[in-house]
């Protein structure tokens, strides 16, 4: 009997959650259109984690004791007879938000929320990664810009996450000139640079596309040598784009050298356009010619080369190799061949480099762990047998 009730509760639940995700679906199409889930640019899901955050706000939605609308008067009631707000109130509330208008309430019971305990330290919990997610879910890049700048909250957005998930939210809308003033906002509240934090600085760099932007790639990349931080290897590719763009040869041979050996698909493209604008003719036709003995082999992964107009403005990235052979004969009768033989052979791609470098590599399927409860107790710290746990 129990277990009927088990299941029937189980069921209910489900169609709960069906029918939130439908809802969000039709809020914010671009969040769960495409076939991975949230939309994303630059970051990974473990960083942003979209999907956590709705899945969150589905359960939040279930077990409210009262309408959301209720709670809503609930809170705006407190805010309005100076009450104390509760943490567990302001990270129920951030869940409940759907609509900008309730971000505008969240905003309002943030200010109180942090005048009363700035002071206070709450363990490693930390609200602004949880609202970024809000205005990233959302599309509401001004709240955010506006909250993560505010003098009034300084050390509310004291970890990096906050700013890395803002600014990969304004790199995704193409506002590159804003997402480099978070970036300085970051260095202004001494926040420390993570990993991703420097994958987003040069992207940004690479999309601003300026001599003052490449001086800039420079200098944060000589400060992270300095205090010996590490960077992961994409971060160097979109340096090495940038300084190709503003055609800097030996800065573009100075970034690729810092990132080692690497046989992906996008170092393999990059190091053919350093060897070309190099001049390294001999280096250029080796490297060209042993990618084309690989793809001779099904048991190794074969390397592939751009086909179409990029946005290094070189027309095409195998045409730019022959442009640079075409005072030397043999070796561009030599290149016409490799190219013609890495046609045919399936290694040329339409991807243009700058896809390659924006590419999101996706994990296994994301499967939702909404009804999965606790196997163990947090008391006894033993396993749970309670028949509620059956399906």
């Amino acid at each position: 009997m129990a277990a009927a009730v088990a299941g029937g509760s189980n069921q209910i639940l489900r169609e709960t959650i069906k029918r939130s995700i439908l809802r969000s679906a039709a809020a914010a199409p671009g969040c769960w259109s495409c076939p991975h889930g949230a939309k994303r640019y630059l970051l990974t899901d473990n960083i942003i984690q979209l999907r956590e955050f709705q899945e969150k706000k589905i359960l939040t939605e279930c077990r409210l004791y009262c309408s959301k609308d209720l709670y809503f008067r609930n809170i705006k009631e407190n805010l309005k007879k100076n009450r104390m707000i509760r943490r567990d109130e302001l990270k129920a509330l951030l869940h409940l938000c759907q609509t900008p208008d309730d971000v505008e309430i969240a905003k309002n019971v943030i200010y109180r929320y942090h005048a009363e305990n700035r002071n206070v330290t709450f363990g490693e919990f930390k609200f602004g990664p949880l609202f970024m997610r809000l205005c990233y879910e959302l599309d509401l890049e001004v709240p955010a810009i506006e909250l993560i700048k505010d003098q009034t909250l300084h050390s509310f957005f004291s970890d990096g996450t906050s700013f890395n998930i803002l600014m990969d939210m304004l790199f995704k809308k193409g506002r590159y000139e804003s997402a480099l003033e978070v970036l300085g906002e970051m260095k202004k509240q001494h926040v420390k640079f993570i990993k991703t934090t420097y994958l987003l600085a040069f992207a940004i760099y690479y999309k601003l596309n300026s001599p003052e932007s490449c001086k800039m790639c420079t200098k944060l990349l000589e400060e992270a040598q300095l205090q010996g931080d590490s960077m992961p290897r994409r971060a160097y590719c979109f340096a090495v784009a940038c300084a190709l763009k503003q055609n800097d040869v030996v800065k573009a041979q100075s970034f690729y050298s810092l990132i080692g050996h690497s046989q992906s698909r996008l170092c393999s493209n990059l190091n053919i356009l350093v060897l070309a604008k190099s001049g390294a003719l001999e280096d250029l036709m080796r490297t060209l010619a042993d990618a084309l003995d690989m793809g001779a082999s099904k048991l190794v992964k074969r390397a592939e080369f751009s086909e179409q107009v990029d946005s290094l403005r070189y027309h095409n990235q195998l045409v730019t190799v022959r442009e640079e052979l075409e005072e030397n004969s043999v070796f561009c009768a030599r290149l016409e061949d490799i190219c013609a033989e890495l046609q045919a052979s399936g290694q040329v791609t339409k991807l243009t480099l700058d896809d390659m470098l924006c590419h999101v590599s996706y994990g296994k399927k994301h499967h939702m762990q909404i009804l999965k409860q606790a196997q163990v107790s947090r008391r006894t710290f033993r396993p749970l047998k309670s028949v509620l746990l059956a399906e």
